[in-house]
């Protein structure tokens, strides 16, 4: 028995979350003592499976067929279904992304096997994975364990696991050319949609200063927006910020904005809603600043200042200033 990672990519190039992926997977294996492999789909991938041999697994599968070329969910499913079953893995563990959504409760289905899916976090009981999953829009955690015979297959929400934590190794790639057939395709890929061009990537800023309603009118918006420039940060929001106006939607973080991971995030005045901490539970170091001590921005947070942002980050940009000379 083992784990398997499903590894997303997309033209060639990994999907990001591929890695939170493979480092869960190793998490996994590590905790119960079980081997990890790793699997990516495509046509010519031999240099995404060259890459994934540097990863501590005990194999790498390189899925390679004409007819995967481009995605589709009939190509997909058959594809990993048959490497299921060949491989026989105890666990099957996939991001969490649109792609997966789209085949994956096909693919448990076709399997005959059930799929927990956008799983948070997990633990071990004895030798089982017990999976947690979030029900009300977050209110309420729940264990999701299997029953039945493996395989168990599972997604995993963006930012729960952390993509730095993938460990180096070395492992033999093996090529797998599954039996498909044009006829048994029947979905044909059209051009991909692509969003509009962002004015601000804030997923590749190392430091953002995000500010939530305790900020309290559009006004106050430049106290914070002072503070970011004194710390060389992105200035981002959560929804609240930005469906009001104060601050356009591409400054968004969260489930319906943008999935961030910097090395330190500052949350200004943000309560903690589950659909904002989606968006930001990936970064290496959180500060939370907020009135209510009982907000559930301080269960994620490093660190935490209970009090009145608009008397600590004055003195937090003062400070900033000093430091800097």
């Amino acid at each position: 028995m083992s784990i398997l990672a499903i590894l997303e990519q997309r033209a060639g190039a990994w999907h990001r979350m591929s890695w939170e992926t493979l480092a869960a997977a190793q998490q996994f294996g590590a905790e119960l003592k079980q081997p990890v492999e790793a699997a990516v789909v495509g046509s010519n991938i031999s240099s995404l499976a060259g890459e994934l041999g540097g990863k501590q697994l005990a194999k790498v599968h390189a899925v390679e067929h004409d007819l995967l070329k481009d995605y589709t969910p009939d190509g997909y499913t058959a594809a990993l279904r048959q490497l299921i079953e060949k491989t026989k893995p105890r666990y099957v563990v996939f991001p969490h992304t649109y792609q997966v959504r789209d085949f994956a409760p096909k693919l448990s289905t076709s399997l005959g096997r059930v799929l927990v899916s956008d799983a948070v976090s997990h633990r071990i009981d004895g030798s089982d994975l017990v999976f947690v999953r979030q029900l009300f829009q977050g209110k309420m955690n729940v264990d999701v364990r299997f029953s039945g015979e493996p395989p168990y297959l599972a997604s995993l929400q963006a930012g729960a696991y952390r993509a730095e934590k993938v460990e180096a190794g070395s492992a033999p790639v093996e090529k797998f050319a599954p039996d498909l057939s044009a006829s048994a395709i029947r979905n044909k890929p059209l051009d991909l949609f692509r969003e509009s061009q962002r004015a601000v990537d804030l997923t590749a800023a190392e430091i953002i200063v995000s500010v939530g309603r305790g900020i309290k009118e559009a006004e106050n918006i430049p106290l914070v927006r002072k503070l970011a420039e004194a710390l060389g940060a992105e200035l981002a929001a959560s929804r609240p910020i930005c469906d009001s106006g104060w601050l356009p939607m591409e400054r968004q973080v969260g489930s319906s904005g943008q999935t961030v991971s910097p090395k330190l995030y500052l949350a200004v005045g943000i309560s903690g809603a589950i659909q904002h901490l989606v968006g930001m539970k990936g970064s290496k170091i959180v500060v939370a600043i907020n009135k209510d001590p009982e907000a559930p921005i301080f269960e994620v947070a490093d660190y935490g200042i209970v009090g009145d942002l608009f008397q600590v980050v004055p003195a937090l940009i003062e400070e900033i200033q000093k430091a800097k000379g």
